[in-house]
């Protein structure tokens, strides 16, 4: 891997070592794909004004998250299939993380249950990902196995009533292989199963997320819960407000990677209005197109807690398993070390728009 020496590098590699449909599952996005170039290259538009003369001989990118405190802000978002990617699956990406010191968040899609995950690293921070299934007694008990296997945080996603259109993974014919199941829904009672991964058999509606859930489902799951509850998947300011009013311990800006609904703003550009409107509240999470370290220093400078990637760590894992999660993750702290210490700042909790045009 000496020749990696940034995300898109790995980028490239994974596109010759994977499967085209794993290919495409991965990097497809919703519609004409608008939005996934865009969560991209609005970082572009975003300029740091950098201080000198400042000490920056040592650095601090520790953060604290839920009474935790994280030697650093990245951390891997929750990804369908991971045996897709590579054949140990989760349980490589469990590791992967604890070599990266990141948390992992665990995706309902898990190909590996959550035990099995646990039990395989049980030095990794873990978070759990959690579509609200139609059988909310179904849903209760997997928050009562992830909470029993350790994992710190529930995340719900939120904006995903039914999937996004997403051409590319339709016309690589997307489908799970023989072999591979969806380890955490394999109890679901049969009238919710589907098999494969066709949205058609319902309409527009996938039988594995529930188009009826409502602000009240996120308040029975905050009273469920033992860990703290975040949501993922928020865009708009009300929505930040509401959450707080729900009870949620914190809030992802997301736009689902742009796989859900094209022409969405980029997740960047929404940020520090959610940020305004919490205030301080709750933790505000981020996560859409951060490619470089840069973008991470970016994001900590508009406001969030700390960041999420998703195919950059991916990309790693197909190319190399646990090894490249770990490069994966450590050029986008170098990268934003050396941001740092230029714009002059040494410790992350100093990073604020000062350091912004």
């Amino acid at each position: 891997m000496n020749n990696i020496l940034r995300i898109s590098d790995f980028e490239l590699r994974a596109k010759e070592v994977l499967t085209t449909m794993a290919w495409e599952y991965l990097g497809s996005a919703a519609g004409d794909e608008l939005t996934l170039k865009w969560n991209i290259t609005a970082f572009d538009r975003i300029q740091f004004l950098p201080r000198v003369l400042n000490d920056v001989s040592e650095l601090d990118t520790s953060v604290e998250l839920f009474g935790e405190r994280l030697p650093h802000p990245v951390m891997l978002a929750p990804v369908a299939y991971h045996k897709l990617f590579h054949k140990n699956g989760e349980i490589e990406s469990a590791k992967g993380a604890a070599l990266a010191e990141s948390v992992y968040c665990v995706s309902t899609m898990t190909n590996t249950s959550i035990e099995e995950i646990a039990q395989s690293s049980p030095q990794t921070r873990l978070w759990y990902q959690l579509y609200v299934q139609r059988d909310r007694g179904y849903t209760k008990n997997i928050i009562e196995r992830v909470e029993a296997a350790g994992a710190k945080a529930i995340v719900v996603t939120v904006d995903t009533p039914v999937l996004g259109n997403r051409v590319r993974e339709a016309r690589a014919g997307f489908h799970l292989p023989d072999g591979l199941n969806r380890a955490m829904l394999e109890g679901l009672p049969k009238e919710f199963q589907i098999i494969g991964h066709d949205t058609d058999l319902q309409g527009i509606y996938y039988p594995l997320c529930d188009p009826k859930l409502s602000w009240k489902d996120i308040e029975w799951i905050v009273q469920t819960a033992t860990v703290p509850v975040v949501l993922k998947g928020i865009l708009h300011p009300d929505d930040a407000d509401i959450a707080i009013q729900s009870g949620a311990q914190g809030v992802i800006v997301s736009n689902h990677g742009a796989r859900n609904l094209d022409t969405v703003p980029p997740t960047i550009e929404m940020l520090p209005d959610i940020v305004d409107r919490i205030d301080g509240e709750i933790p505000v999470l981020f996560d859409g197109g951060i490619r470089r370290g840069t973008d991470i220093l970016k994001a900590m400078a508009l406001g969030a807690s700390a960041v999420m990637v998703g195919r950059p760590y991916v990309w790693g894992l197909a190319v190399q398993g646990a090894a490249g999660i770990e490069k994966a993750v450590s050029l986008l702290l170098t990268e934003m070390k050396i941001a740092m210490a230029l714009c002059g700042r040494a410790r992350l909790s100093e990073v604020d728009e000062g350091i912004l045009l």
